[in-house]
C-alpha cells in the first residue's frame, strides 16, 4: 500500500536522494493520504454532477449556455480532481509529458471554445462539436493513464473499419 502512495502522489525518489527546495516545499505542505482520497471523491463527484445537471438543463430546454457551462466545469473539475492524487506539480508535469500532450492542448483548447462558442458566440451547433470534441479528447487523455489502453482502443477501431 505504502507504493501504492508513493506511486499516486508522485513521491519515486529512494530515501537515500538528495531533497530539493521544491522537494522539502511539498513535503512540508502534503496532506494526509486520507484526506487525498477525500479531496479527490469529492472533486470527482461534484465534476460528474455538475456534468449531469448540465445534461438535465439541456434536456428541460434552459439553453446551450447552461448546458455548455455546467459541463465544462464538471469535465474540469472531475480533471483536477487527480491532484489531489498526485499533487499539482506532478499532474501538470504529467499532463505535459511528451506522451500526452496532445490530448492534454485538445483537452485545454476544447474546454476554452466550448465556453466561447457558447457565451461568447451564442452558436449552438459549435457549442455541441466542441462538446463532442471535448468528450472524446477527455476519453482519449484518459485512457492515456491505463497502460495500453490507447493501443487497444486503436486496435479495436481499425478492426471494426476494416470490413
Amino acid at each position: 500500500m505504502d507504493k501504492l502512495r508513493r506511486v499516486l502522489s508522485g513521491d519515486d525518489r529512494t530515501p537515500e536522494e538528495e531533497s530539493s527546495i521544491i522537494t522539502q516545499i511539498n513535503d512540508m505542505s502534503t496532506l494526509s493520504w486520507s484526506t487525498r482520497i477525500k479531496g479527490f471523491c469529492i472533486c470527482f463527484v461534484l465534476g460528474i454532477v455538475l456534468s449531469l445537471l448540465g445534461s438535465i438543463a439541456l434536456f428541460l430546454h434552459r439553453g446551450i449556455v447552461v448546458f455548455a457551462v455546467f459541463y465544462t466545469l464538471g469535465n474540469l473539475i472531475s480533471m483536477t480532481s487527480t491532484c489531489f492524487l498526485m499533487g499539482p506539480f506532478n499532474q501538470l508535469k504529467k499532463m505535459f509529458s511528451d506522451t500526452r500532450l496532445i490530448a492534454t492542448c485538445i483537452v485545454i483548447f476544447s474546454l476554452i471554445m466550448t465556453l466561447i462558442a457558447a457565451i461568447v458566440l451564442h452558436k449552438p451547433g459549435l457549442t455541441l462539436i466542441f462538446i463532442i470534441v471535448q468528450s472524446l479528447a477527455m476519453t482519449w487523455y484518459s485512457l492515456s493513464y491505463i497502460p495500453y489502453a490507447r493501443d487497444a482502443v486503436r486496435k479495436t477501431v481499425s478492426s471494426c473499419l476494416d470490413v
